[in-house]
């Protein structure tokens, strides 16, 4: 019979680097120690599953790196790639010990089937042996037991993951959000994203005429809002131009530096603009032709929103201001995520 020689699965690495002396040592010791297992196994033969796996250990050691290149560059991204990473880790900061409890509540339901499936069995043998009828009632106990808790953790696992679908959807529309730009001046385009910790947006999206009324009633709060970081975004739907930018209606539209300052920022890629908002309307189940506004946190996440003309008066009255002596404390007071 023949004895069974041993293989190094170090010379199966293709990283391997035989200077270090680390390495080294313990190929030796592992090749010491394969030689007395093969002379102590020397009455066993070699089995052909041996030859096979040796074969299929040096395919995958030999073309490790190839296929890994190959999967990154045909493979299509899963669904799950569509939501971003920074919306997941934003989910997992929002909400941290979700991913344990949805890890118990599988393990749970692991344990009431397994259970369930074990009594099942004993049900079966007492049914086929009249002498264990009496335990009957005890065994539809515990199947009874088994399967309720299998369905009410499936409900909790169900619950949370939905919870946790929801709040991925919206930290995404978020971020997409965030990526959108706004032109500052001639010269300066930034995205949102730039704007966190800066200023709070109010963002209105409808007709010319809608958003040159807006602009009429929060003169009224022009000051207020400025000091509480409010910059607003005006978005004509209708692509009409909006009548304080005419310099014909400036006896109509006064504008000081205040005015201009807090009206200053400007959509860029209307198309971008038009789709992120559509998609909002659709999911709020608002009409296409409402007039919206959309306020968000200094953190960039949405405050705020409705059909209408903005609360100017309740944001001055809500909202803290970015200067002053409560103004590091009073940072996170936005108000309530919606």
């Amino acid at each position: 019979m023949a004895a069974v020689t041993p293989i190094s699965l170090f010379t199966l690495s293709p990283n391997y680097n035989p200077s270090h002396e680390a390495a080294s040592f313990r190929s030796k010791a592992f090749l010491q120690r394969s030689d007395l297992l093969a002379s102590s196994h020397s009455l066993f033969c070699i089995h052909p599953s041996l030859v096979f796996r040796s074969r299929l250990l040096f395919r995958i050691a030999t073309s490790r790196q190839f296929s890994c290149v190959n999967c990154s560059a045909e493979n299509k991204p899963s669904p799950s790639s569509d939501i971003s990473s920074t919306a997941k880790i934003r989910s997992e900061v929002l909400s941290p010990f979700r991913s344990v409890r949805m890890f118990f509540y599988i393990a749970f339901i692991a344990s009431g089937a397994l259970g369930g499936l074990i009594t099942i069995t004993r049900l079966i043998s007492s049914l086929a042996n009249p002498s264990k009828t009496l335990l009957l009632p005890e065994i539809l106990k515990d199947l009874s037991i088994d399967l309720g808790a299998v369905f009410l953790f499936y409900f909790l696992y169900a619950r949370e993951n939905e919870a946790k679908n929801v709040q991925l959807a919206k930290l995404f529309r978020e971020e997409s959000l965030s990526q959108l730009k706004l032109r500052i001046d001639q010269k300066k385009i930034v995205p949102i994203n730039d704007l966190r910790g800066i200023a709070r947006l109010v963002i209105l999206a409808g007709p010319a005429a809608y958003i040159n009324e807006s602009f009429k009633l929060s003169e009224a709060f022009t000051e207020g809002l400025l000091e509480r970081g409010v910059l607003v975004v005006p978005f004509a739907t209708d692509k009409s131009k909006l009548e304080f930018e005419s310099v014909d209606c400036k006896e109509q539209f006064p504008i000081d530096e205040k005015r201009k300052k807090l009206w200053q920022l400007r959509p860029v890629n209307v198309a971008e603009w038009s789709n992120w908002i559509d998609e909002q309307k659709k999911l709020a189940t608002v009409s296409l032709d409402s007039p919206v506004y959309l306020s968000l946190r200094m953190d960039g996440r949405v405050r705020g929103s409705g059909v209408g003309y903005p609360p100017w008066n309740a944001f001055v009255a809500q909202l803290p201001p970015v200067k002053g002596l409560w103004s590091g404390i009073l940072d996170g007071m936005d108000g309530r995520v919606l």
